[in-house]
Formats: structure tokens, C-alpha cells, sequence
């Protein structure tokens, strides 16, 4: 370690090495963020303007909207740059400010998924103190908790982050910055890092899960007692579209953090990656937002105002 130098800057082995393929992945990924940014700013735009989706239920829909544009913002624009210029050289303060950054995006998009899940509890289970139990000063409480937490978090991280020396090996296998990835190129002691991880990660991990799984108890509970078959699987509808945000985002986020960091590889990492990173935030407004009746509605009423019928 003394015979190596200290390394002040990085590069990511991007996407793929090949030129031919340059330019049609950087077409994709242009085409997927310009989307990612019309549905969720959409979904955001609907949620400000429509007077029946100002309910708690939608404020935290349009929180998740915004998150899932920061978090794509930290990305996507890093992978076009890199594909536009083919350089992928990235200084080292300017990685651990992306691991920040996503760690701290990320981390709020998962326990918002928790806060919700609450908001569905207290409606089903509890709809006589609903809008008591959920005021919009509850509300606002809630999603100051929930960025507190992930700020929190991801500030630990990153100070520990600096202490790592790259010495080494100084290709990220990987096309943004991650902690794991730091983690299999330094040459220091990363027990602490990973300790971290494991920590912060189980904590709020198994509150959240432990919190969620309760909830839906109650939930599954209350509704299996409805007589309506038409309002029963209303309900569920609304809780399949939550369930499927949840799976996908805490089980991507524990194959990363997890098994990552704990030293397991395999050949699609990446793919995992392109999907928690690109794909998840494209996907949320399509699986909770525009599948909603309330939003069809909403964007229909939108529409006809700008375009009125003849």
C-alpha cells in the first residue's frame, strides 16, 4: 500500500465499451428520462391543480413524484454525459456527492412507501378519525420525519465515505456512483462501512417492513369482512398498486445494499441497477398514478380545458 499512489479521481466502466452502441443507448436512456420527467411532473401538475386529488392519499403520491424525478435526475443525466463524451472520468469528491445524494433520494422514496401504507391503514381501518388521524399537518409532520431520517442516513454514510483511500484498482464496475462499488475498489478498512450498512439498513429496514407488515394485517383483516364484492376489490386495487411499489423498492434497494456489500457478484448487477435507478422512477407514476381512476378523470378534465371539444 505505501508503493501505491493515492487516486484522486475514478472512471466508471459505463454501460458497454462498444462504439456502435453508443449512440443508440444514449437515444434510450434520453427517450426514458424525457418520460420519466413528463409522467411524474404530470402527476404533480394534476395533484396541484384538481381539487378532488387534494387528500392526504394523493400529497403523499405527489411527494413520491418528486422523489422519483431527484432521484432520476442523479443518474440519467451522469449516464448521458458519459455516453455524449465517452469520458466517465469522475473525481472522487464529486462520486461520494452522487452516493449522497441518491442514498438520500432513495431512502425517502422507501419510507414514504411506509408512511402510505399507514395512510391506506387509517382509511380502511379507521375511516370515522381518518381525516383526524391524517390532518394535513400530520401529513406534513410525516414526510419531515421521513426526509429527517434519510438525510440523517445518508450523511453517515458519506462522512465515512470520505475517510476511504483509493489506491488501487480505480474503475467503478458501475455506471453512477454506489457505495458498494466504492467499497470493492478501496484499499482501506471498510468493516466500519459496511457495518454501517448492515445497521442502518436492518434498523430501518426491519421498522419499516415490521410497520408495513402490520398494517396490511389490519387491512387484509377489515376488508375480508366487507360484504361488497364491488368495494372489496376496489380496495384491493388500491393496495396492489402500493404492494408492487413496495416489493420493487425494497427489493431492489436490499439486493444492493446487502448482498452487494456483503461481496456477492453476479453477471446482471447492472441490470438490477438500470432498473432501480432508470426504470423504478418511469414505472411508479404508470403503476399508482395514471392507473388511478381519480387521475384519468383529472387528466381528462385538464385535457378538455386546453383542448375544449368542438
Amino acid at each position: 500500500m505505501r508503493n501505491q499512489s493515492i487516486l484522486n479521481e475514478l472512471f466508471l466502466s459505463g454501460l458497454s465499451d462498444l462504439p456502435v452502441l453508443q449512440l443508440p443507448l444514449f437515444l434510450i436512456f434520453l427517450l426514458i428520462y424525457l418520460l420519466t420527467l413528463i409522467l411524474n411532473l404530470l402527476t404533480i401538475v394534476l395533484i396541484v391543480t384538481d381539487s378532488h386529488l387534494k387528500v392526504p392519499m394523493y400529497f403523499f403520491v405527489g411527494n413520491l413524484a418528486v422523489l422519483d424525478l431527484c432521484c432520476s435526475s442523479v443518474t440519467i443525466p451522469r449516464i448521458l454525459f458519459d455516453l455524449h463524451t465517452n469520458t466517465r472520468r469522475i473525481s472522487i469528491k464529486a462520486c461520494i456527492t452522487q452516493v449522497f445524494f441518491f442514498i438520500f433520494f432513495a431512502g425517502c422514496e422507501d419510507l414514504l412507501l411506509v408512511v402510505m401504507s399507514y395512510d391506506r391503514y387509517t382509511a380502511i381501518c379507521q375511516p370515522l378519525h381518518y381525516t383526524q388521524l391524517m390532518s394535513w399537518k400530520v401529513c406534513v409532520q410525516l414526510v419531515s420525519i421521513v426526509c429527517c431520517l434519510s438525510f440523517t442516513q445518508s450523511l453517515v454514510h458519506t462522512l465515512y465515505a470520505f475517510k476511504l483511500t483509493f489506491c488501487g484498482s480505480d474503475i467503478i464496475e458501475s455506471f453512477f456512483c454506489d457505495l458498494p462499488q466504492l467499497f470493492h475498489i478501496s484499499c482501506s478498512d471498510i468493516f466500519i462501512n459496511i457495518l454501517l450498512v448492515f445497521l442502518s439498513g436492518g434498523i430501518l429496514g426491519s421498522g419499516a417492513l415490521t410497520l408495513t407488515i402490520l398494517s396490511y394485517v389490519y387491512i387484509f383483516t377489515t376488508v375480508l369482512k366487507i360484504q361488497a364484492k364491488g368495494n372489496r376489490s376496489k380496495v384491493f386495487s388500491t393496495c396492489n398498486s402500493h404492494l408492487t411499489l413496495l416489493f420493487m423498492n425494497y427489493g431492489s434497494a436490499m439486493f444492493n445494499y446487502f448482498w452487494q456489500s456483503a461481496g456477492h457478484h453476479f453477471f446482471g448487477d447492472k441490470s438490477v441497477a438500470i432498473f432501480y435507478t432508470v426504470i423504478l422512477p418511469l414505472l411508479n407514476p404508470l403503476i399508482y398514478s395514471l392507473r388511478n381512476q381519480d387521475f384519468r378523470t383529472a387528466f381528462q378534465s385538464v385535457f378538455r380545458k386546453i383542448f375544449p371539444p368542438k
